[in-house]
């Protein structure tokens, strides 16, 4: 024990922070591996790279634990390239990480870890775990495969684009359609967002709201990235952004990652593409491929229309044969059947008018006989009184004058 007599009354500071960093040494002598999140960095002049570590507790979020960090230049020039080479991402803040450091006091800049080393499998788990747990909760929340069940408008010309301004993603995407669609008439109508750091989930949903106000005037959503960190993609692996883009009422095409990337975003999207351009591609294609359709239509149309064509142009040309043939035919046999009849009926009537005018003969020698010049010429006589012939003696009276007929001539007589 401590002689109380030897027990100074106090402690300066620096005694303390002395104690403190010799009890550390002493409790802390080897090289440890820390799990932790890096919640800010920064690399002085120097190249010395001082680090922000964090604890967040896994059911409220909350911040748990933090400590400073620090990688001296030389061992940060190794770190830095390997572990991006290894993970394809950027060395930066929000990344958890695996390291390996030494616990350090100092009695000026007090508690600290020195890293000396990084594993970088470990962070490339984390990603793909926080990955896979949010796609096993949109699964399981029914929404992940809504988006890519909608049906793609055939000519989707009308879109929406979500990106930032000044990317020249954005920019390689308009000279896309200006030079290779121009003939198709897209209408690009640009949603500003914030496309990477702290504030893209937030930007990219509002703008979705946005388009939703009047999403009857477009037919796909477009969200396009140029450029940039392949770090900065950890935001389109979040859950909420995920689940706005699956429940969207528009497809969504995506053109924010490079070749080997794929977000949670990309996953639940209608359609994913490499890059800005290659998502313009893909809207020309589709409307080419329409406009091909359409074309062979229209060709298989014709040349069925002009075989049908050709088909009753010989079937009228072999009917009209027919019937010309047909027509001779009855024509020729109606003539030879009026031939007949003709010579039948002159026939006919030439025996018809020899026997008429026999008859006719016979009354005319009937008439002739019969006419009174001929019977007077026989001698009989017609008697007249008044112009008239009297056919009886009744009716006449004494002293009228009768008129005596003969052949030759008359003579009158007075009744006595």
């Amino acid at each position: 024990m401590i002689d109380e007599l030897t027990v100074p009354s106090y402690f300066s500071l620096s005694e303390i922070n002395l104690m403190v960093k010799d009890s550390i040494r002493q409790q802390f002598p080897s090289l440890y591996w820390l799990k932790a999140e890096i919640s800010e960095m920064k690399v002085n002049a120097s190249g010395h790279c001082y680090l922000e570590f964090i604890e967040k507790d896994p059911y409220s979020g909350r911040l748990s634990a933090k400590a400073q960090g620090k990688i001296w230049a030389n061992t940060f020039r190794l770190i830095r390239p390997y572990f991006e080479k290894e993970t394809g991402q950027v060395f930066t803040s929000g990344l958890k990480v695996l390291v390996q450091v030494s616990v350090d006091f100092h009695e000026i800049y007090g508690y600290s870890f020195t890293v000396s080393d990084i594993d970088p499998a470990f962070t490339v788990g984390e990603m793909m775990q926080h990955r896979h747990a949010v796609i096993k909760q949109l699964e399981e929340d029914g929404v992940l495969t809504l988006n890519k069940e909608l049906d793609l408008a055939p000519l989707p010309t009308r879109i929406a684009v979500i990106s930032s301004k000044t990317a020249s993603g954005y920019e390689d995407f308009e000279n896309q359609i200006r030079l290779q669609g121009n003939r198709f008439n897209f209408s690009i109508k640009l949603f500003p967002a914030v496309m990477q750091g702290v504030q893209t989930e937030e930007s990219i949903i509002k703008a979705l709201n946005r388009i939703y106000d009047h999403y009857h005037q477009y037919d796909v959503v477009v969200i396009i990235r140029g450029g940039g960190a392949t770090s900065d993609l950890s935001c389109f692996d979040s859950y909420l952004l995920a689940a706005n883009c699956a429940q969207f009422p528009l497809p969504i095409i995506t053109g924010i990652g490079h070749e080997k990337d794929n977000s949670v975003v990309d996953v639940v999207a209608h359609t994913r593409v490499k890059t800005p351009t290659a998502a313009a591609n893909f809207l020309i294609d589709k409307i080419t491929a329409a406009e091909n359709e359409l074309l062979y239509l229209e060709n298989a149309i014709y040349q069925h229309l002009s075989h049908s064509f050709l088909i009753e142009k010989n079937r009228l040309s072999t009917l009209s044969s027919s019937l010309s043939l047909t027509v001779n035919q009855l024509c020729a046999g109606y003539i030879s059947h009026l031939e007949r009849i003709e010579q039948r009926m002159g026939s006919s009537l030439s025996t018809l008018f020899s026997r008429q005018n026999y008859k006719i003969n016979l009354f005319e020698n009937t008439l002739k006989l019969a006419a009174p010049e001929n019977i007077l010429k026989k001698g009989y006589t017609l008697t007249l009184h008044q112009g008239k012939i009297v056919k009886s003696p009744t009716g006449l009276k004494k002293g009228e004058v009768i008129t005596t007929r003969f052949f030759d001539g008359n003579v009158e007589s007075e009744i006595k």
